[in-house]
């Protein structure tokens, strides 16, 4: 796989004896993909990747892959800009990952067609949807693991809302070296102002975490709130009921209302998950690094 490592910026975040070392290291890489729409059109993309790393963790390091929602409209797409989730990468640093964070295709900085069109509203085809976002998080996970400093058998999966979607279909796929999965509030159909709490054809998207927890090997956390304005507070416990029924493995934990929209648990409330996402991450073989 071409892999270009253009982009790189370190930044310098402590004085040691009087001199500047540089720890965190934030880059960017393009990544070339290869995916289908729900319509069965290939279309080959590059793909911007955010990749932080601190030089300072024990090395290889695991690395973890997190992964972006989806807009419901083309303009909220294109304004997402670069993919960094600063708040949670710092947090996954903490714990001794390197993170890497995609920009898929049709979104920001990336550009390109929306390969995650699932038709119409009452006619949604979600797995085509899903499955291209897991496509590129592969072809990201791949290019990340040509760094010398990652230990490619120890992988997270983390996604938020669609994103927690995708990380669900990549479950399913059983990936080597992918050792847990984290699912953030995620679904697909959701319109906080024109359906709130009423996502498009909902019987599909049941069904669609049910067939993936027929095949899903890979332990999962899922998190939700009470209050996701996208989803509601009693069907992801649908969804996951059906997941484990059918064999998919996942705790599920929901919080109570947190903001005007708990759909934004991940990126507003950071505080808030972390514990439990740590008593995930120590019970699935990543241990916690020494503080520095």
């Amino acid at each position: 796989m071409r892999v270009s490592y253009g982009w790189a910026v370190g930044l310098a975040l402590a004085a040691l004896a009087g001199a500047t070392h540089a720890r965190v290291v934030e880059e960017q890489i393009d990544v070339p993909v290869q995916v289908k729409n729900a319509w069965g059109k290939p279309v080959a993309h590059t793909i911007r990747v955010t990749v932080w790393s601190d030089d300072t963790n024990p090395q290889p390091s695991p690395i973890a892959l997190v992964n972006h929602g989806r807009a419901p409209d083309a303009q909220g797409r294109a304004s997402l800009g670069r993919a960094r989730y600063t708040d949670a990468s710092r947090y996954l640093l903490r714990r001794g990952f390197v993170v890497a964070v995609p920009t898929r295709v049709g979104y920001g900085v990336s550009g390109g067609e929306d390969v995650e069109d699932t038709g119409a509203c009452n006619n949604r085809n979600y797995p085509p949807g899903f499955d291209a976002a897991a496509v590129q998080m592969l072809a990201a996970l791949s290019a990340v693991r040509q760094r010398p400093d990652v230990a490619p058998d120890k992988v997270l999966v983390i996604g938020q809302s669609f994103g927690g979607g995708g990380t669900v279909a990549l479950a399913a796929i059983n990936p080597p070296g992918v050792v847990a999965a984290i699912n953030f509030a995620g679904g697909s159909g959701g319109d906080p102002k024109g359906r709130p709490q009423n996502p498009c054809s909902q019987p599909a998207l049941e069904r669609t975490f049910q067939a993936y927890g027929a095949q899903a090997k890979v332990p999962m956390l899922w998190v939700y709130t009470e209050n996701d304005m996208y989803f509601g507070a009693q069907l992801p416990r649908q969804w996951h009921a059906a997941f484990t029924k059918a064999g998919g493995k996942a705790s599920f934990v929901q919080f109570p209302p947190h903001g005007e929209d708990g759909h934004s648990l991940f990126t507003r409330f950071p505080q808030v998950w972390q514990p439990a996402v740590s008593e995930f991450l120590d019970a699935n073989g990543f241990a916690p690094v020494a503080p520095h």
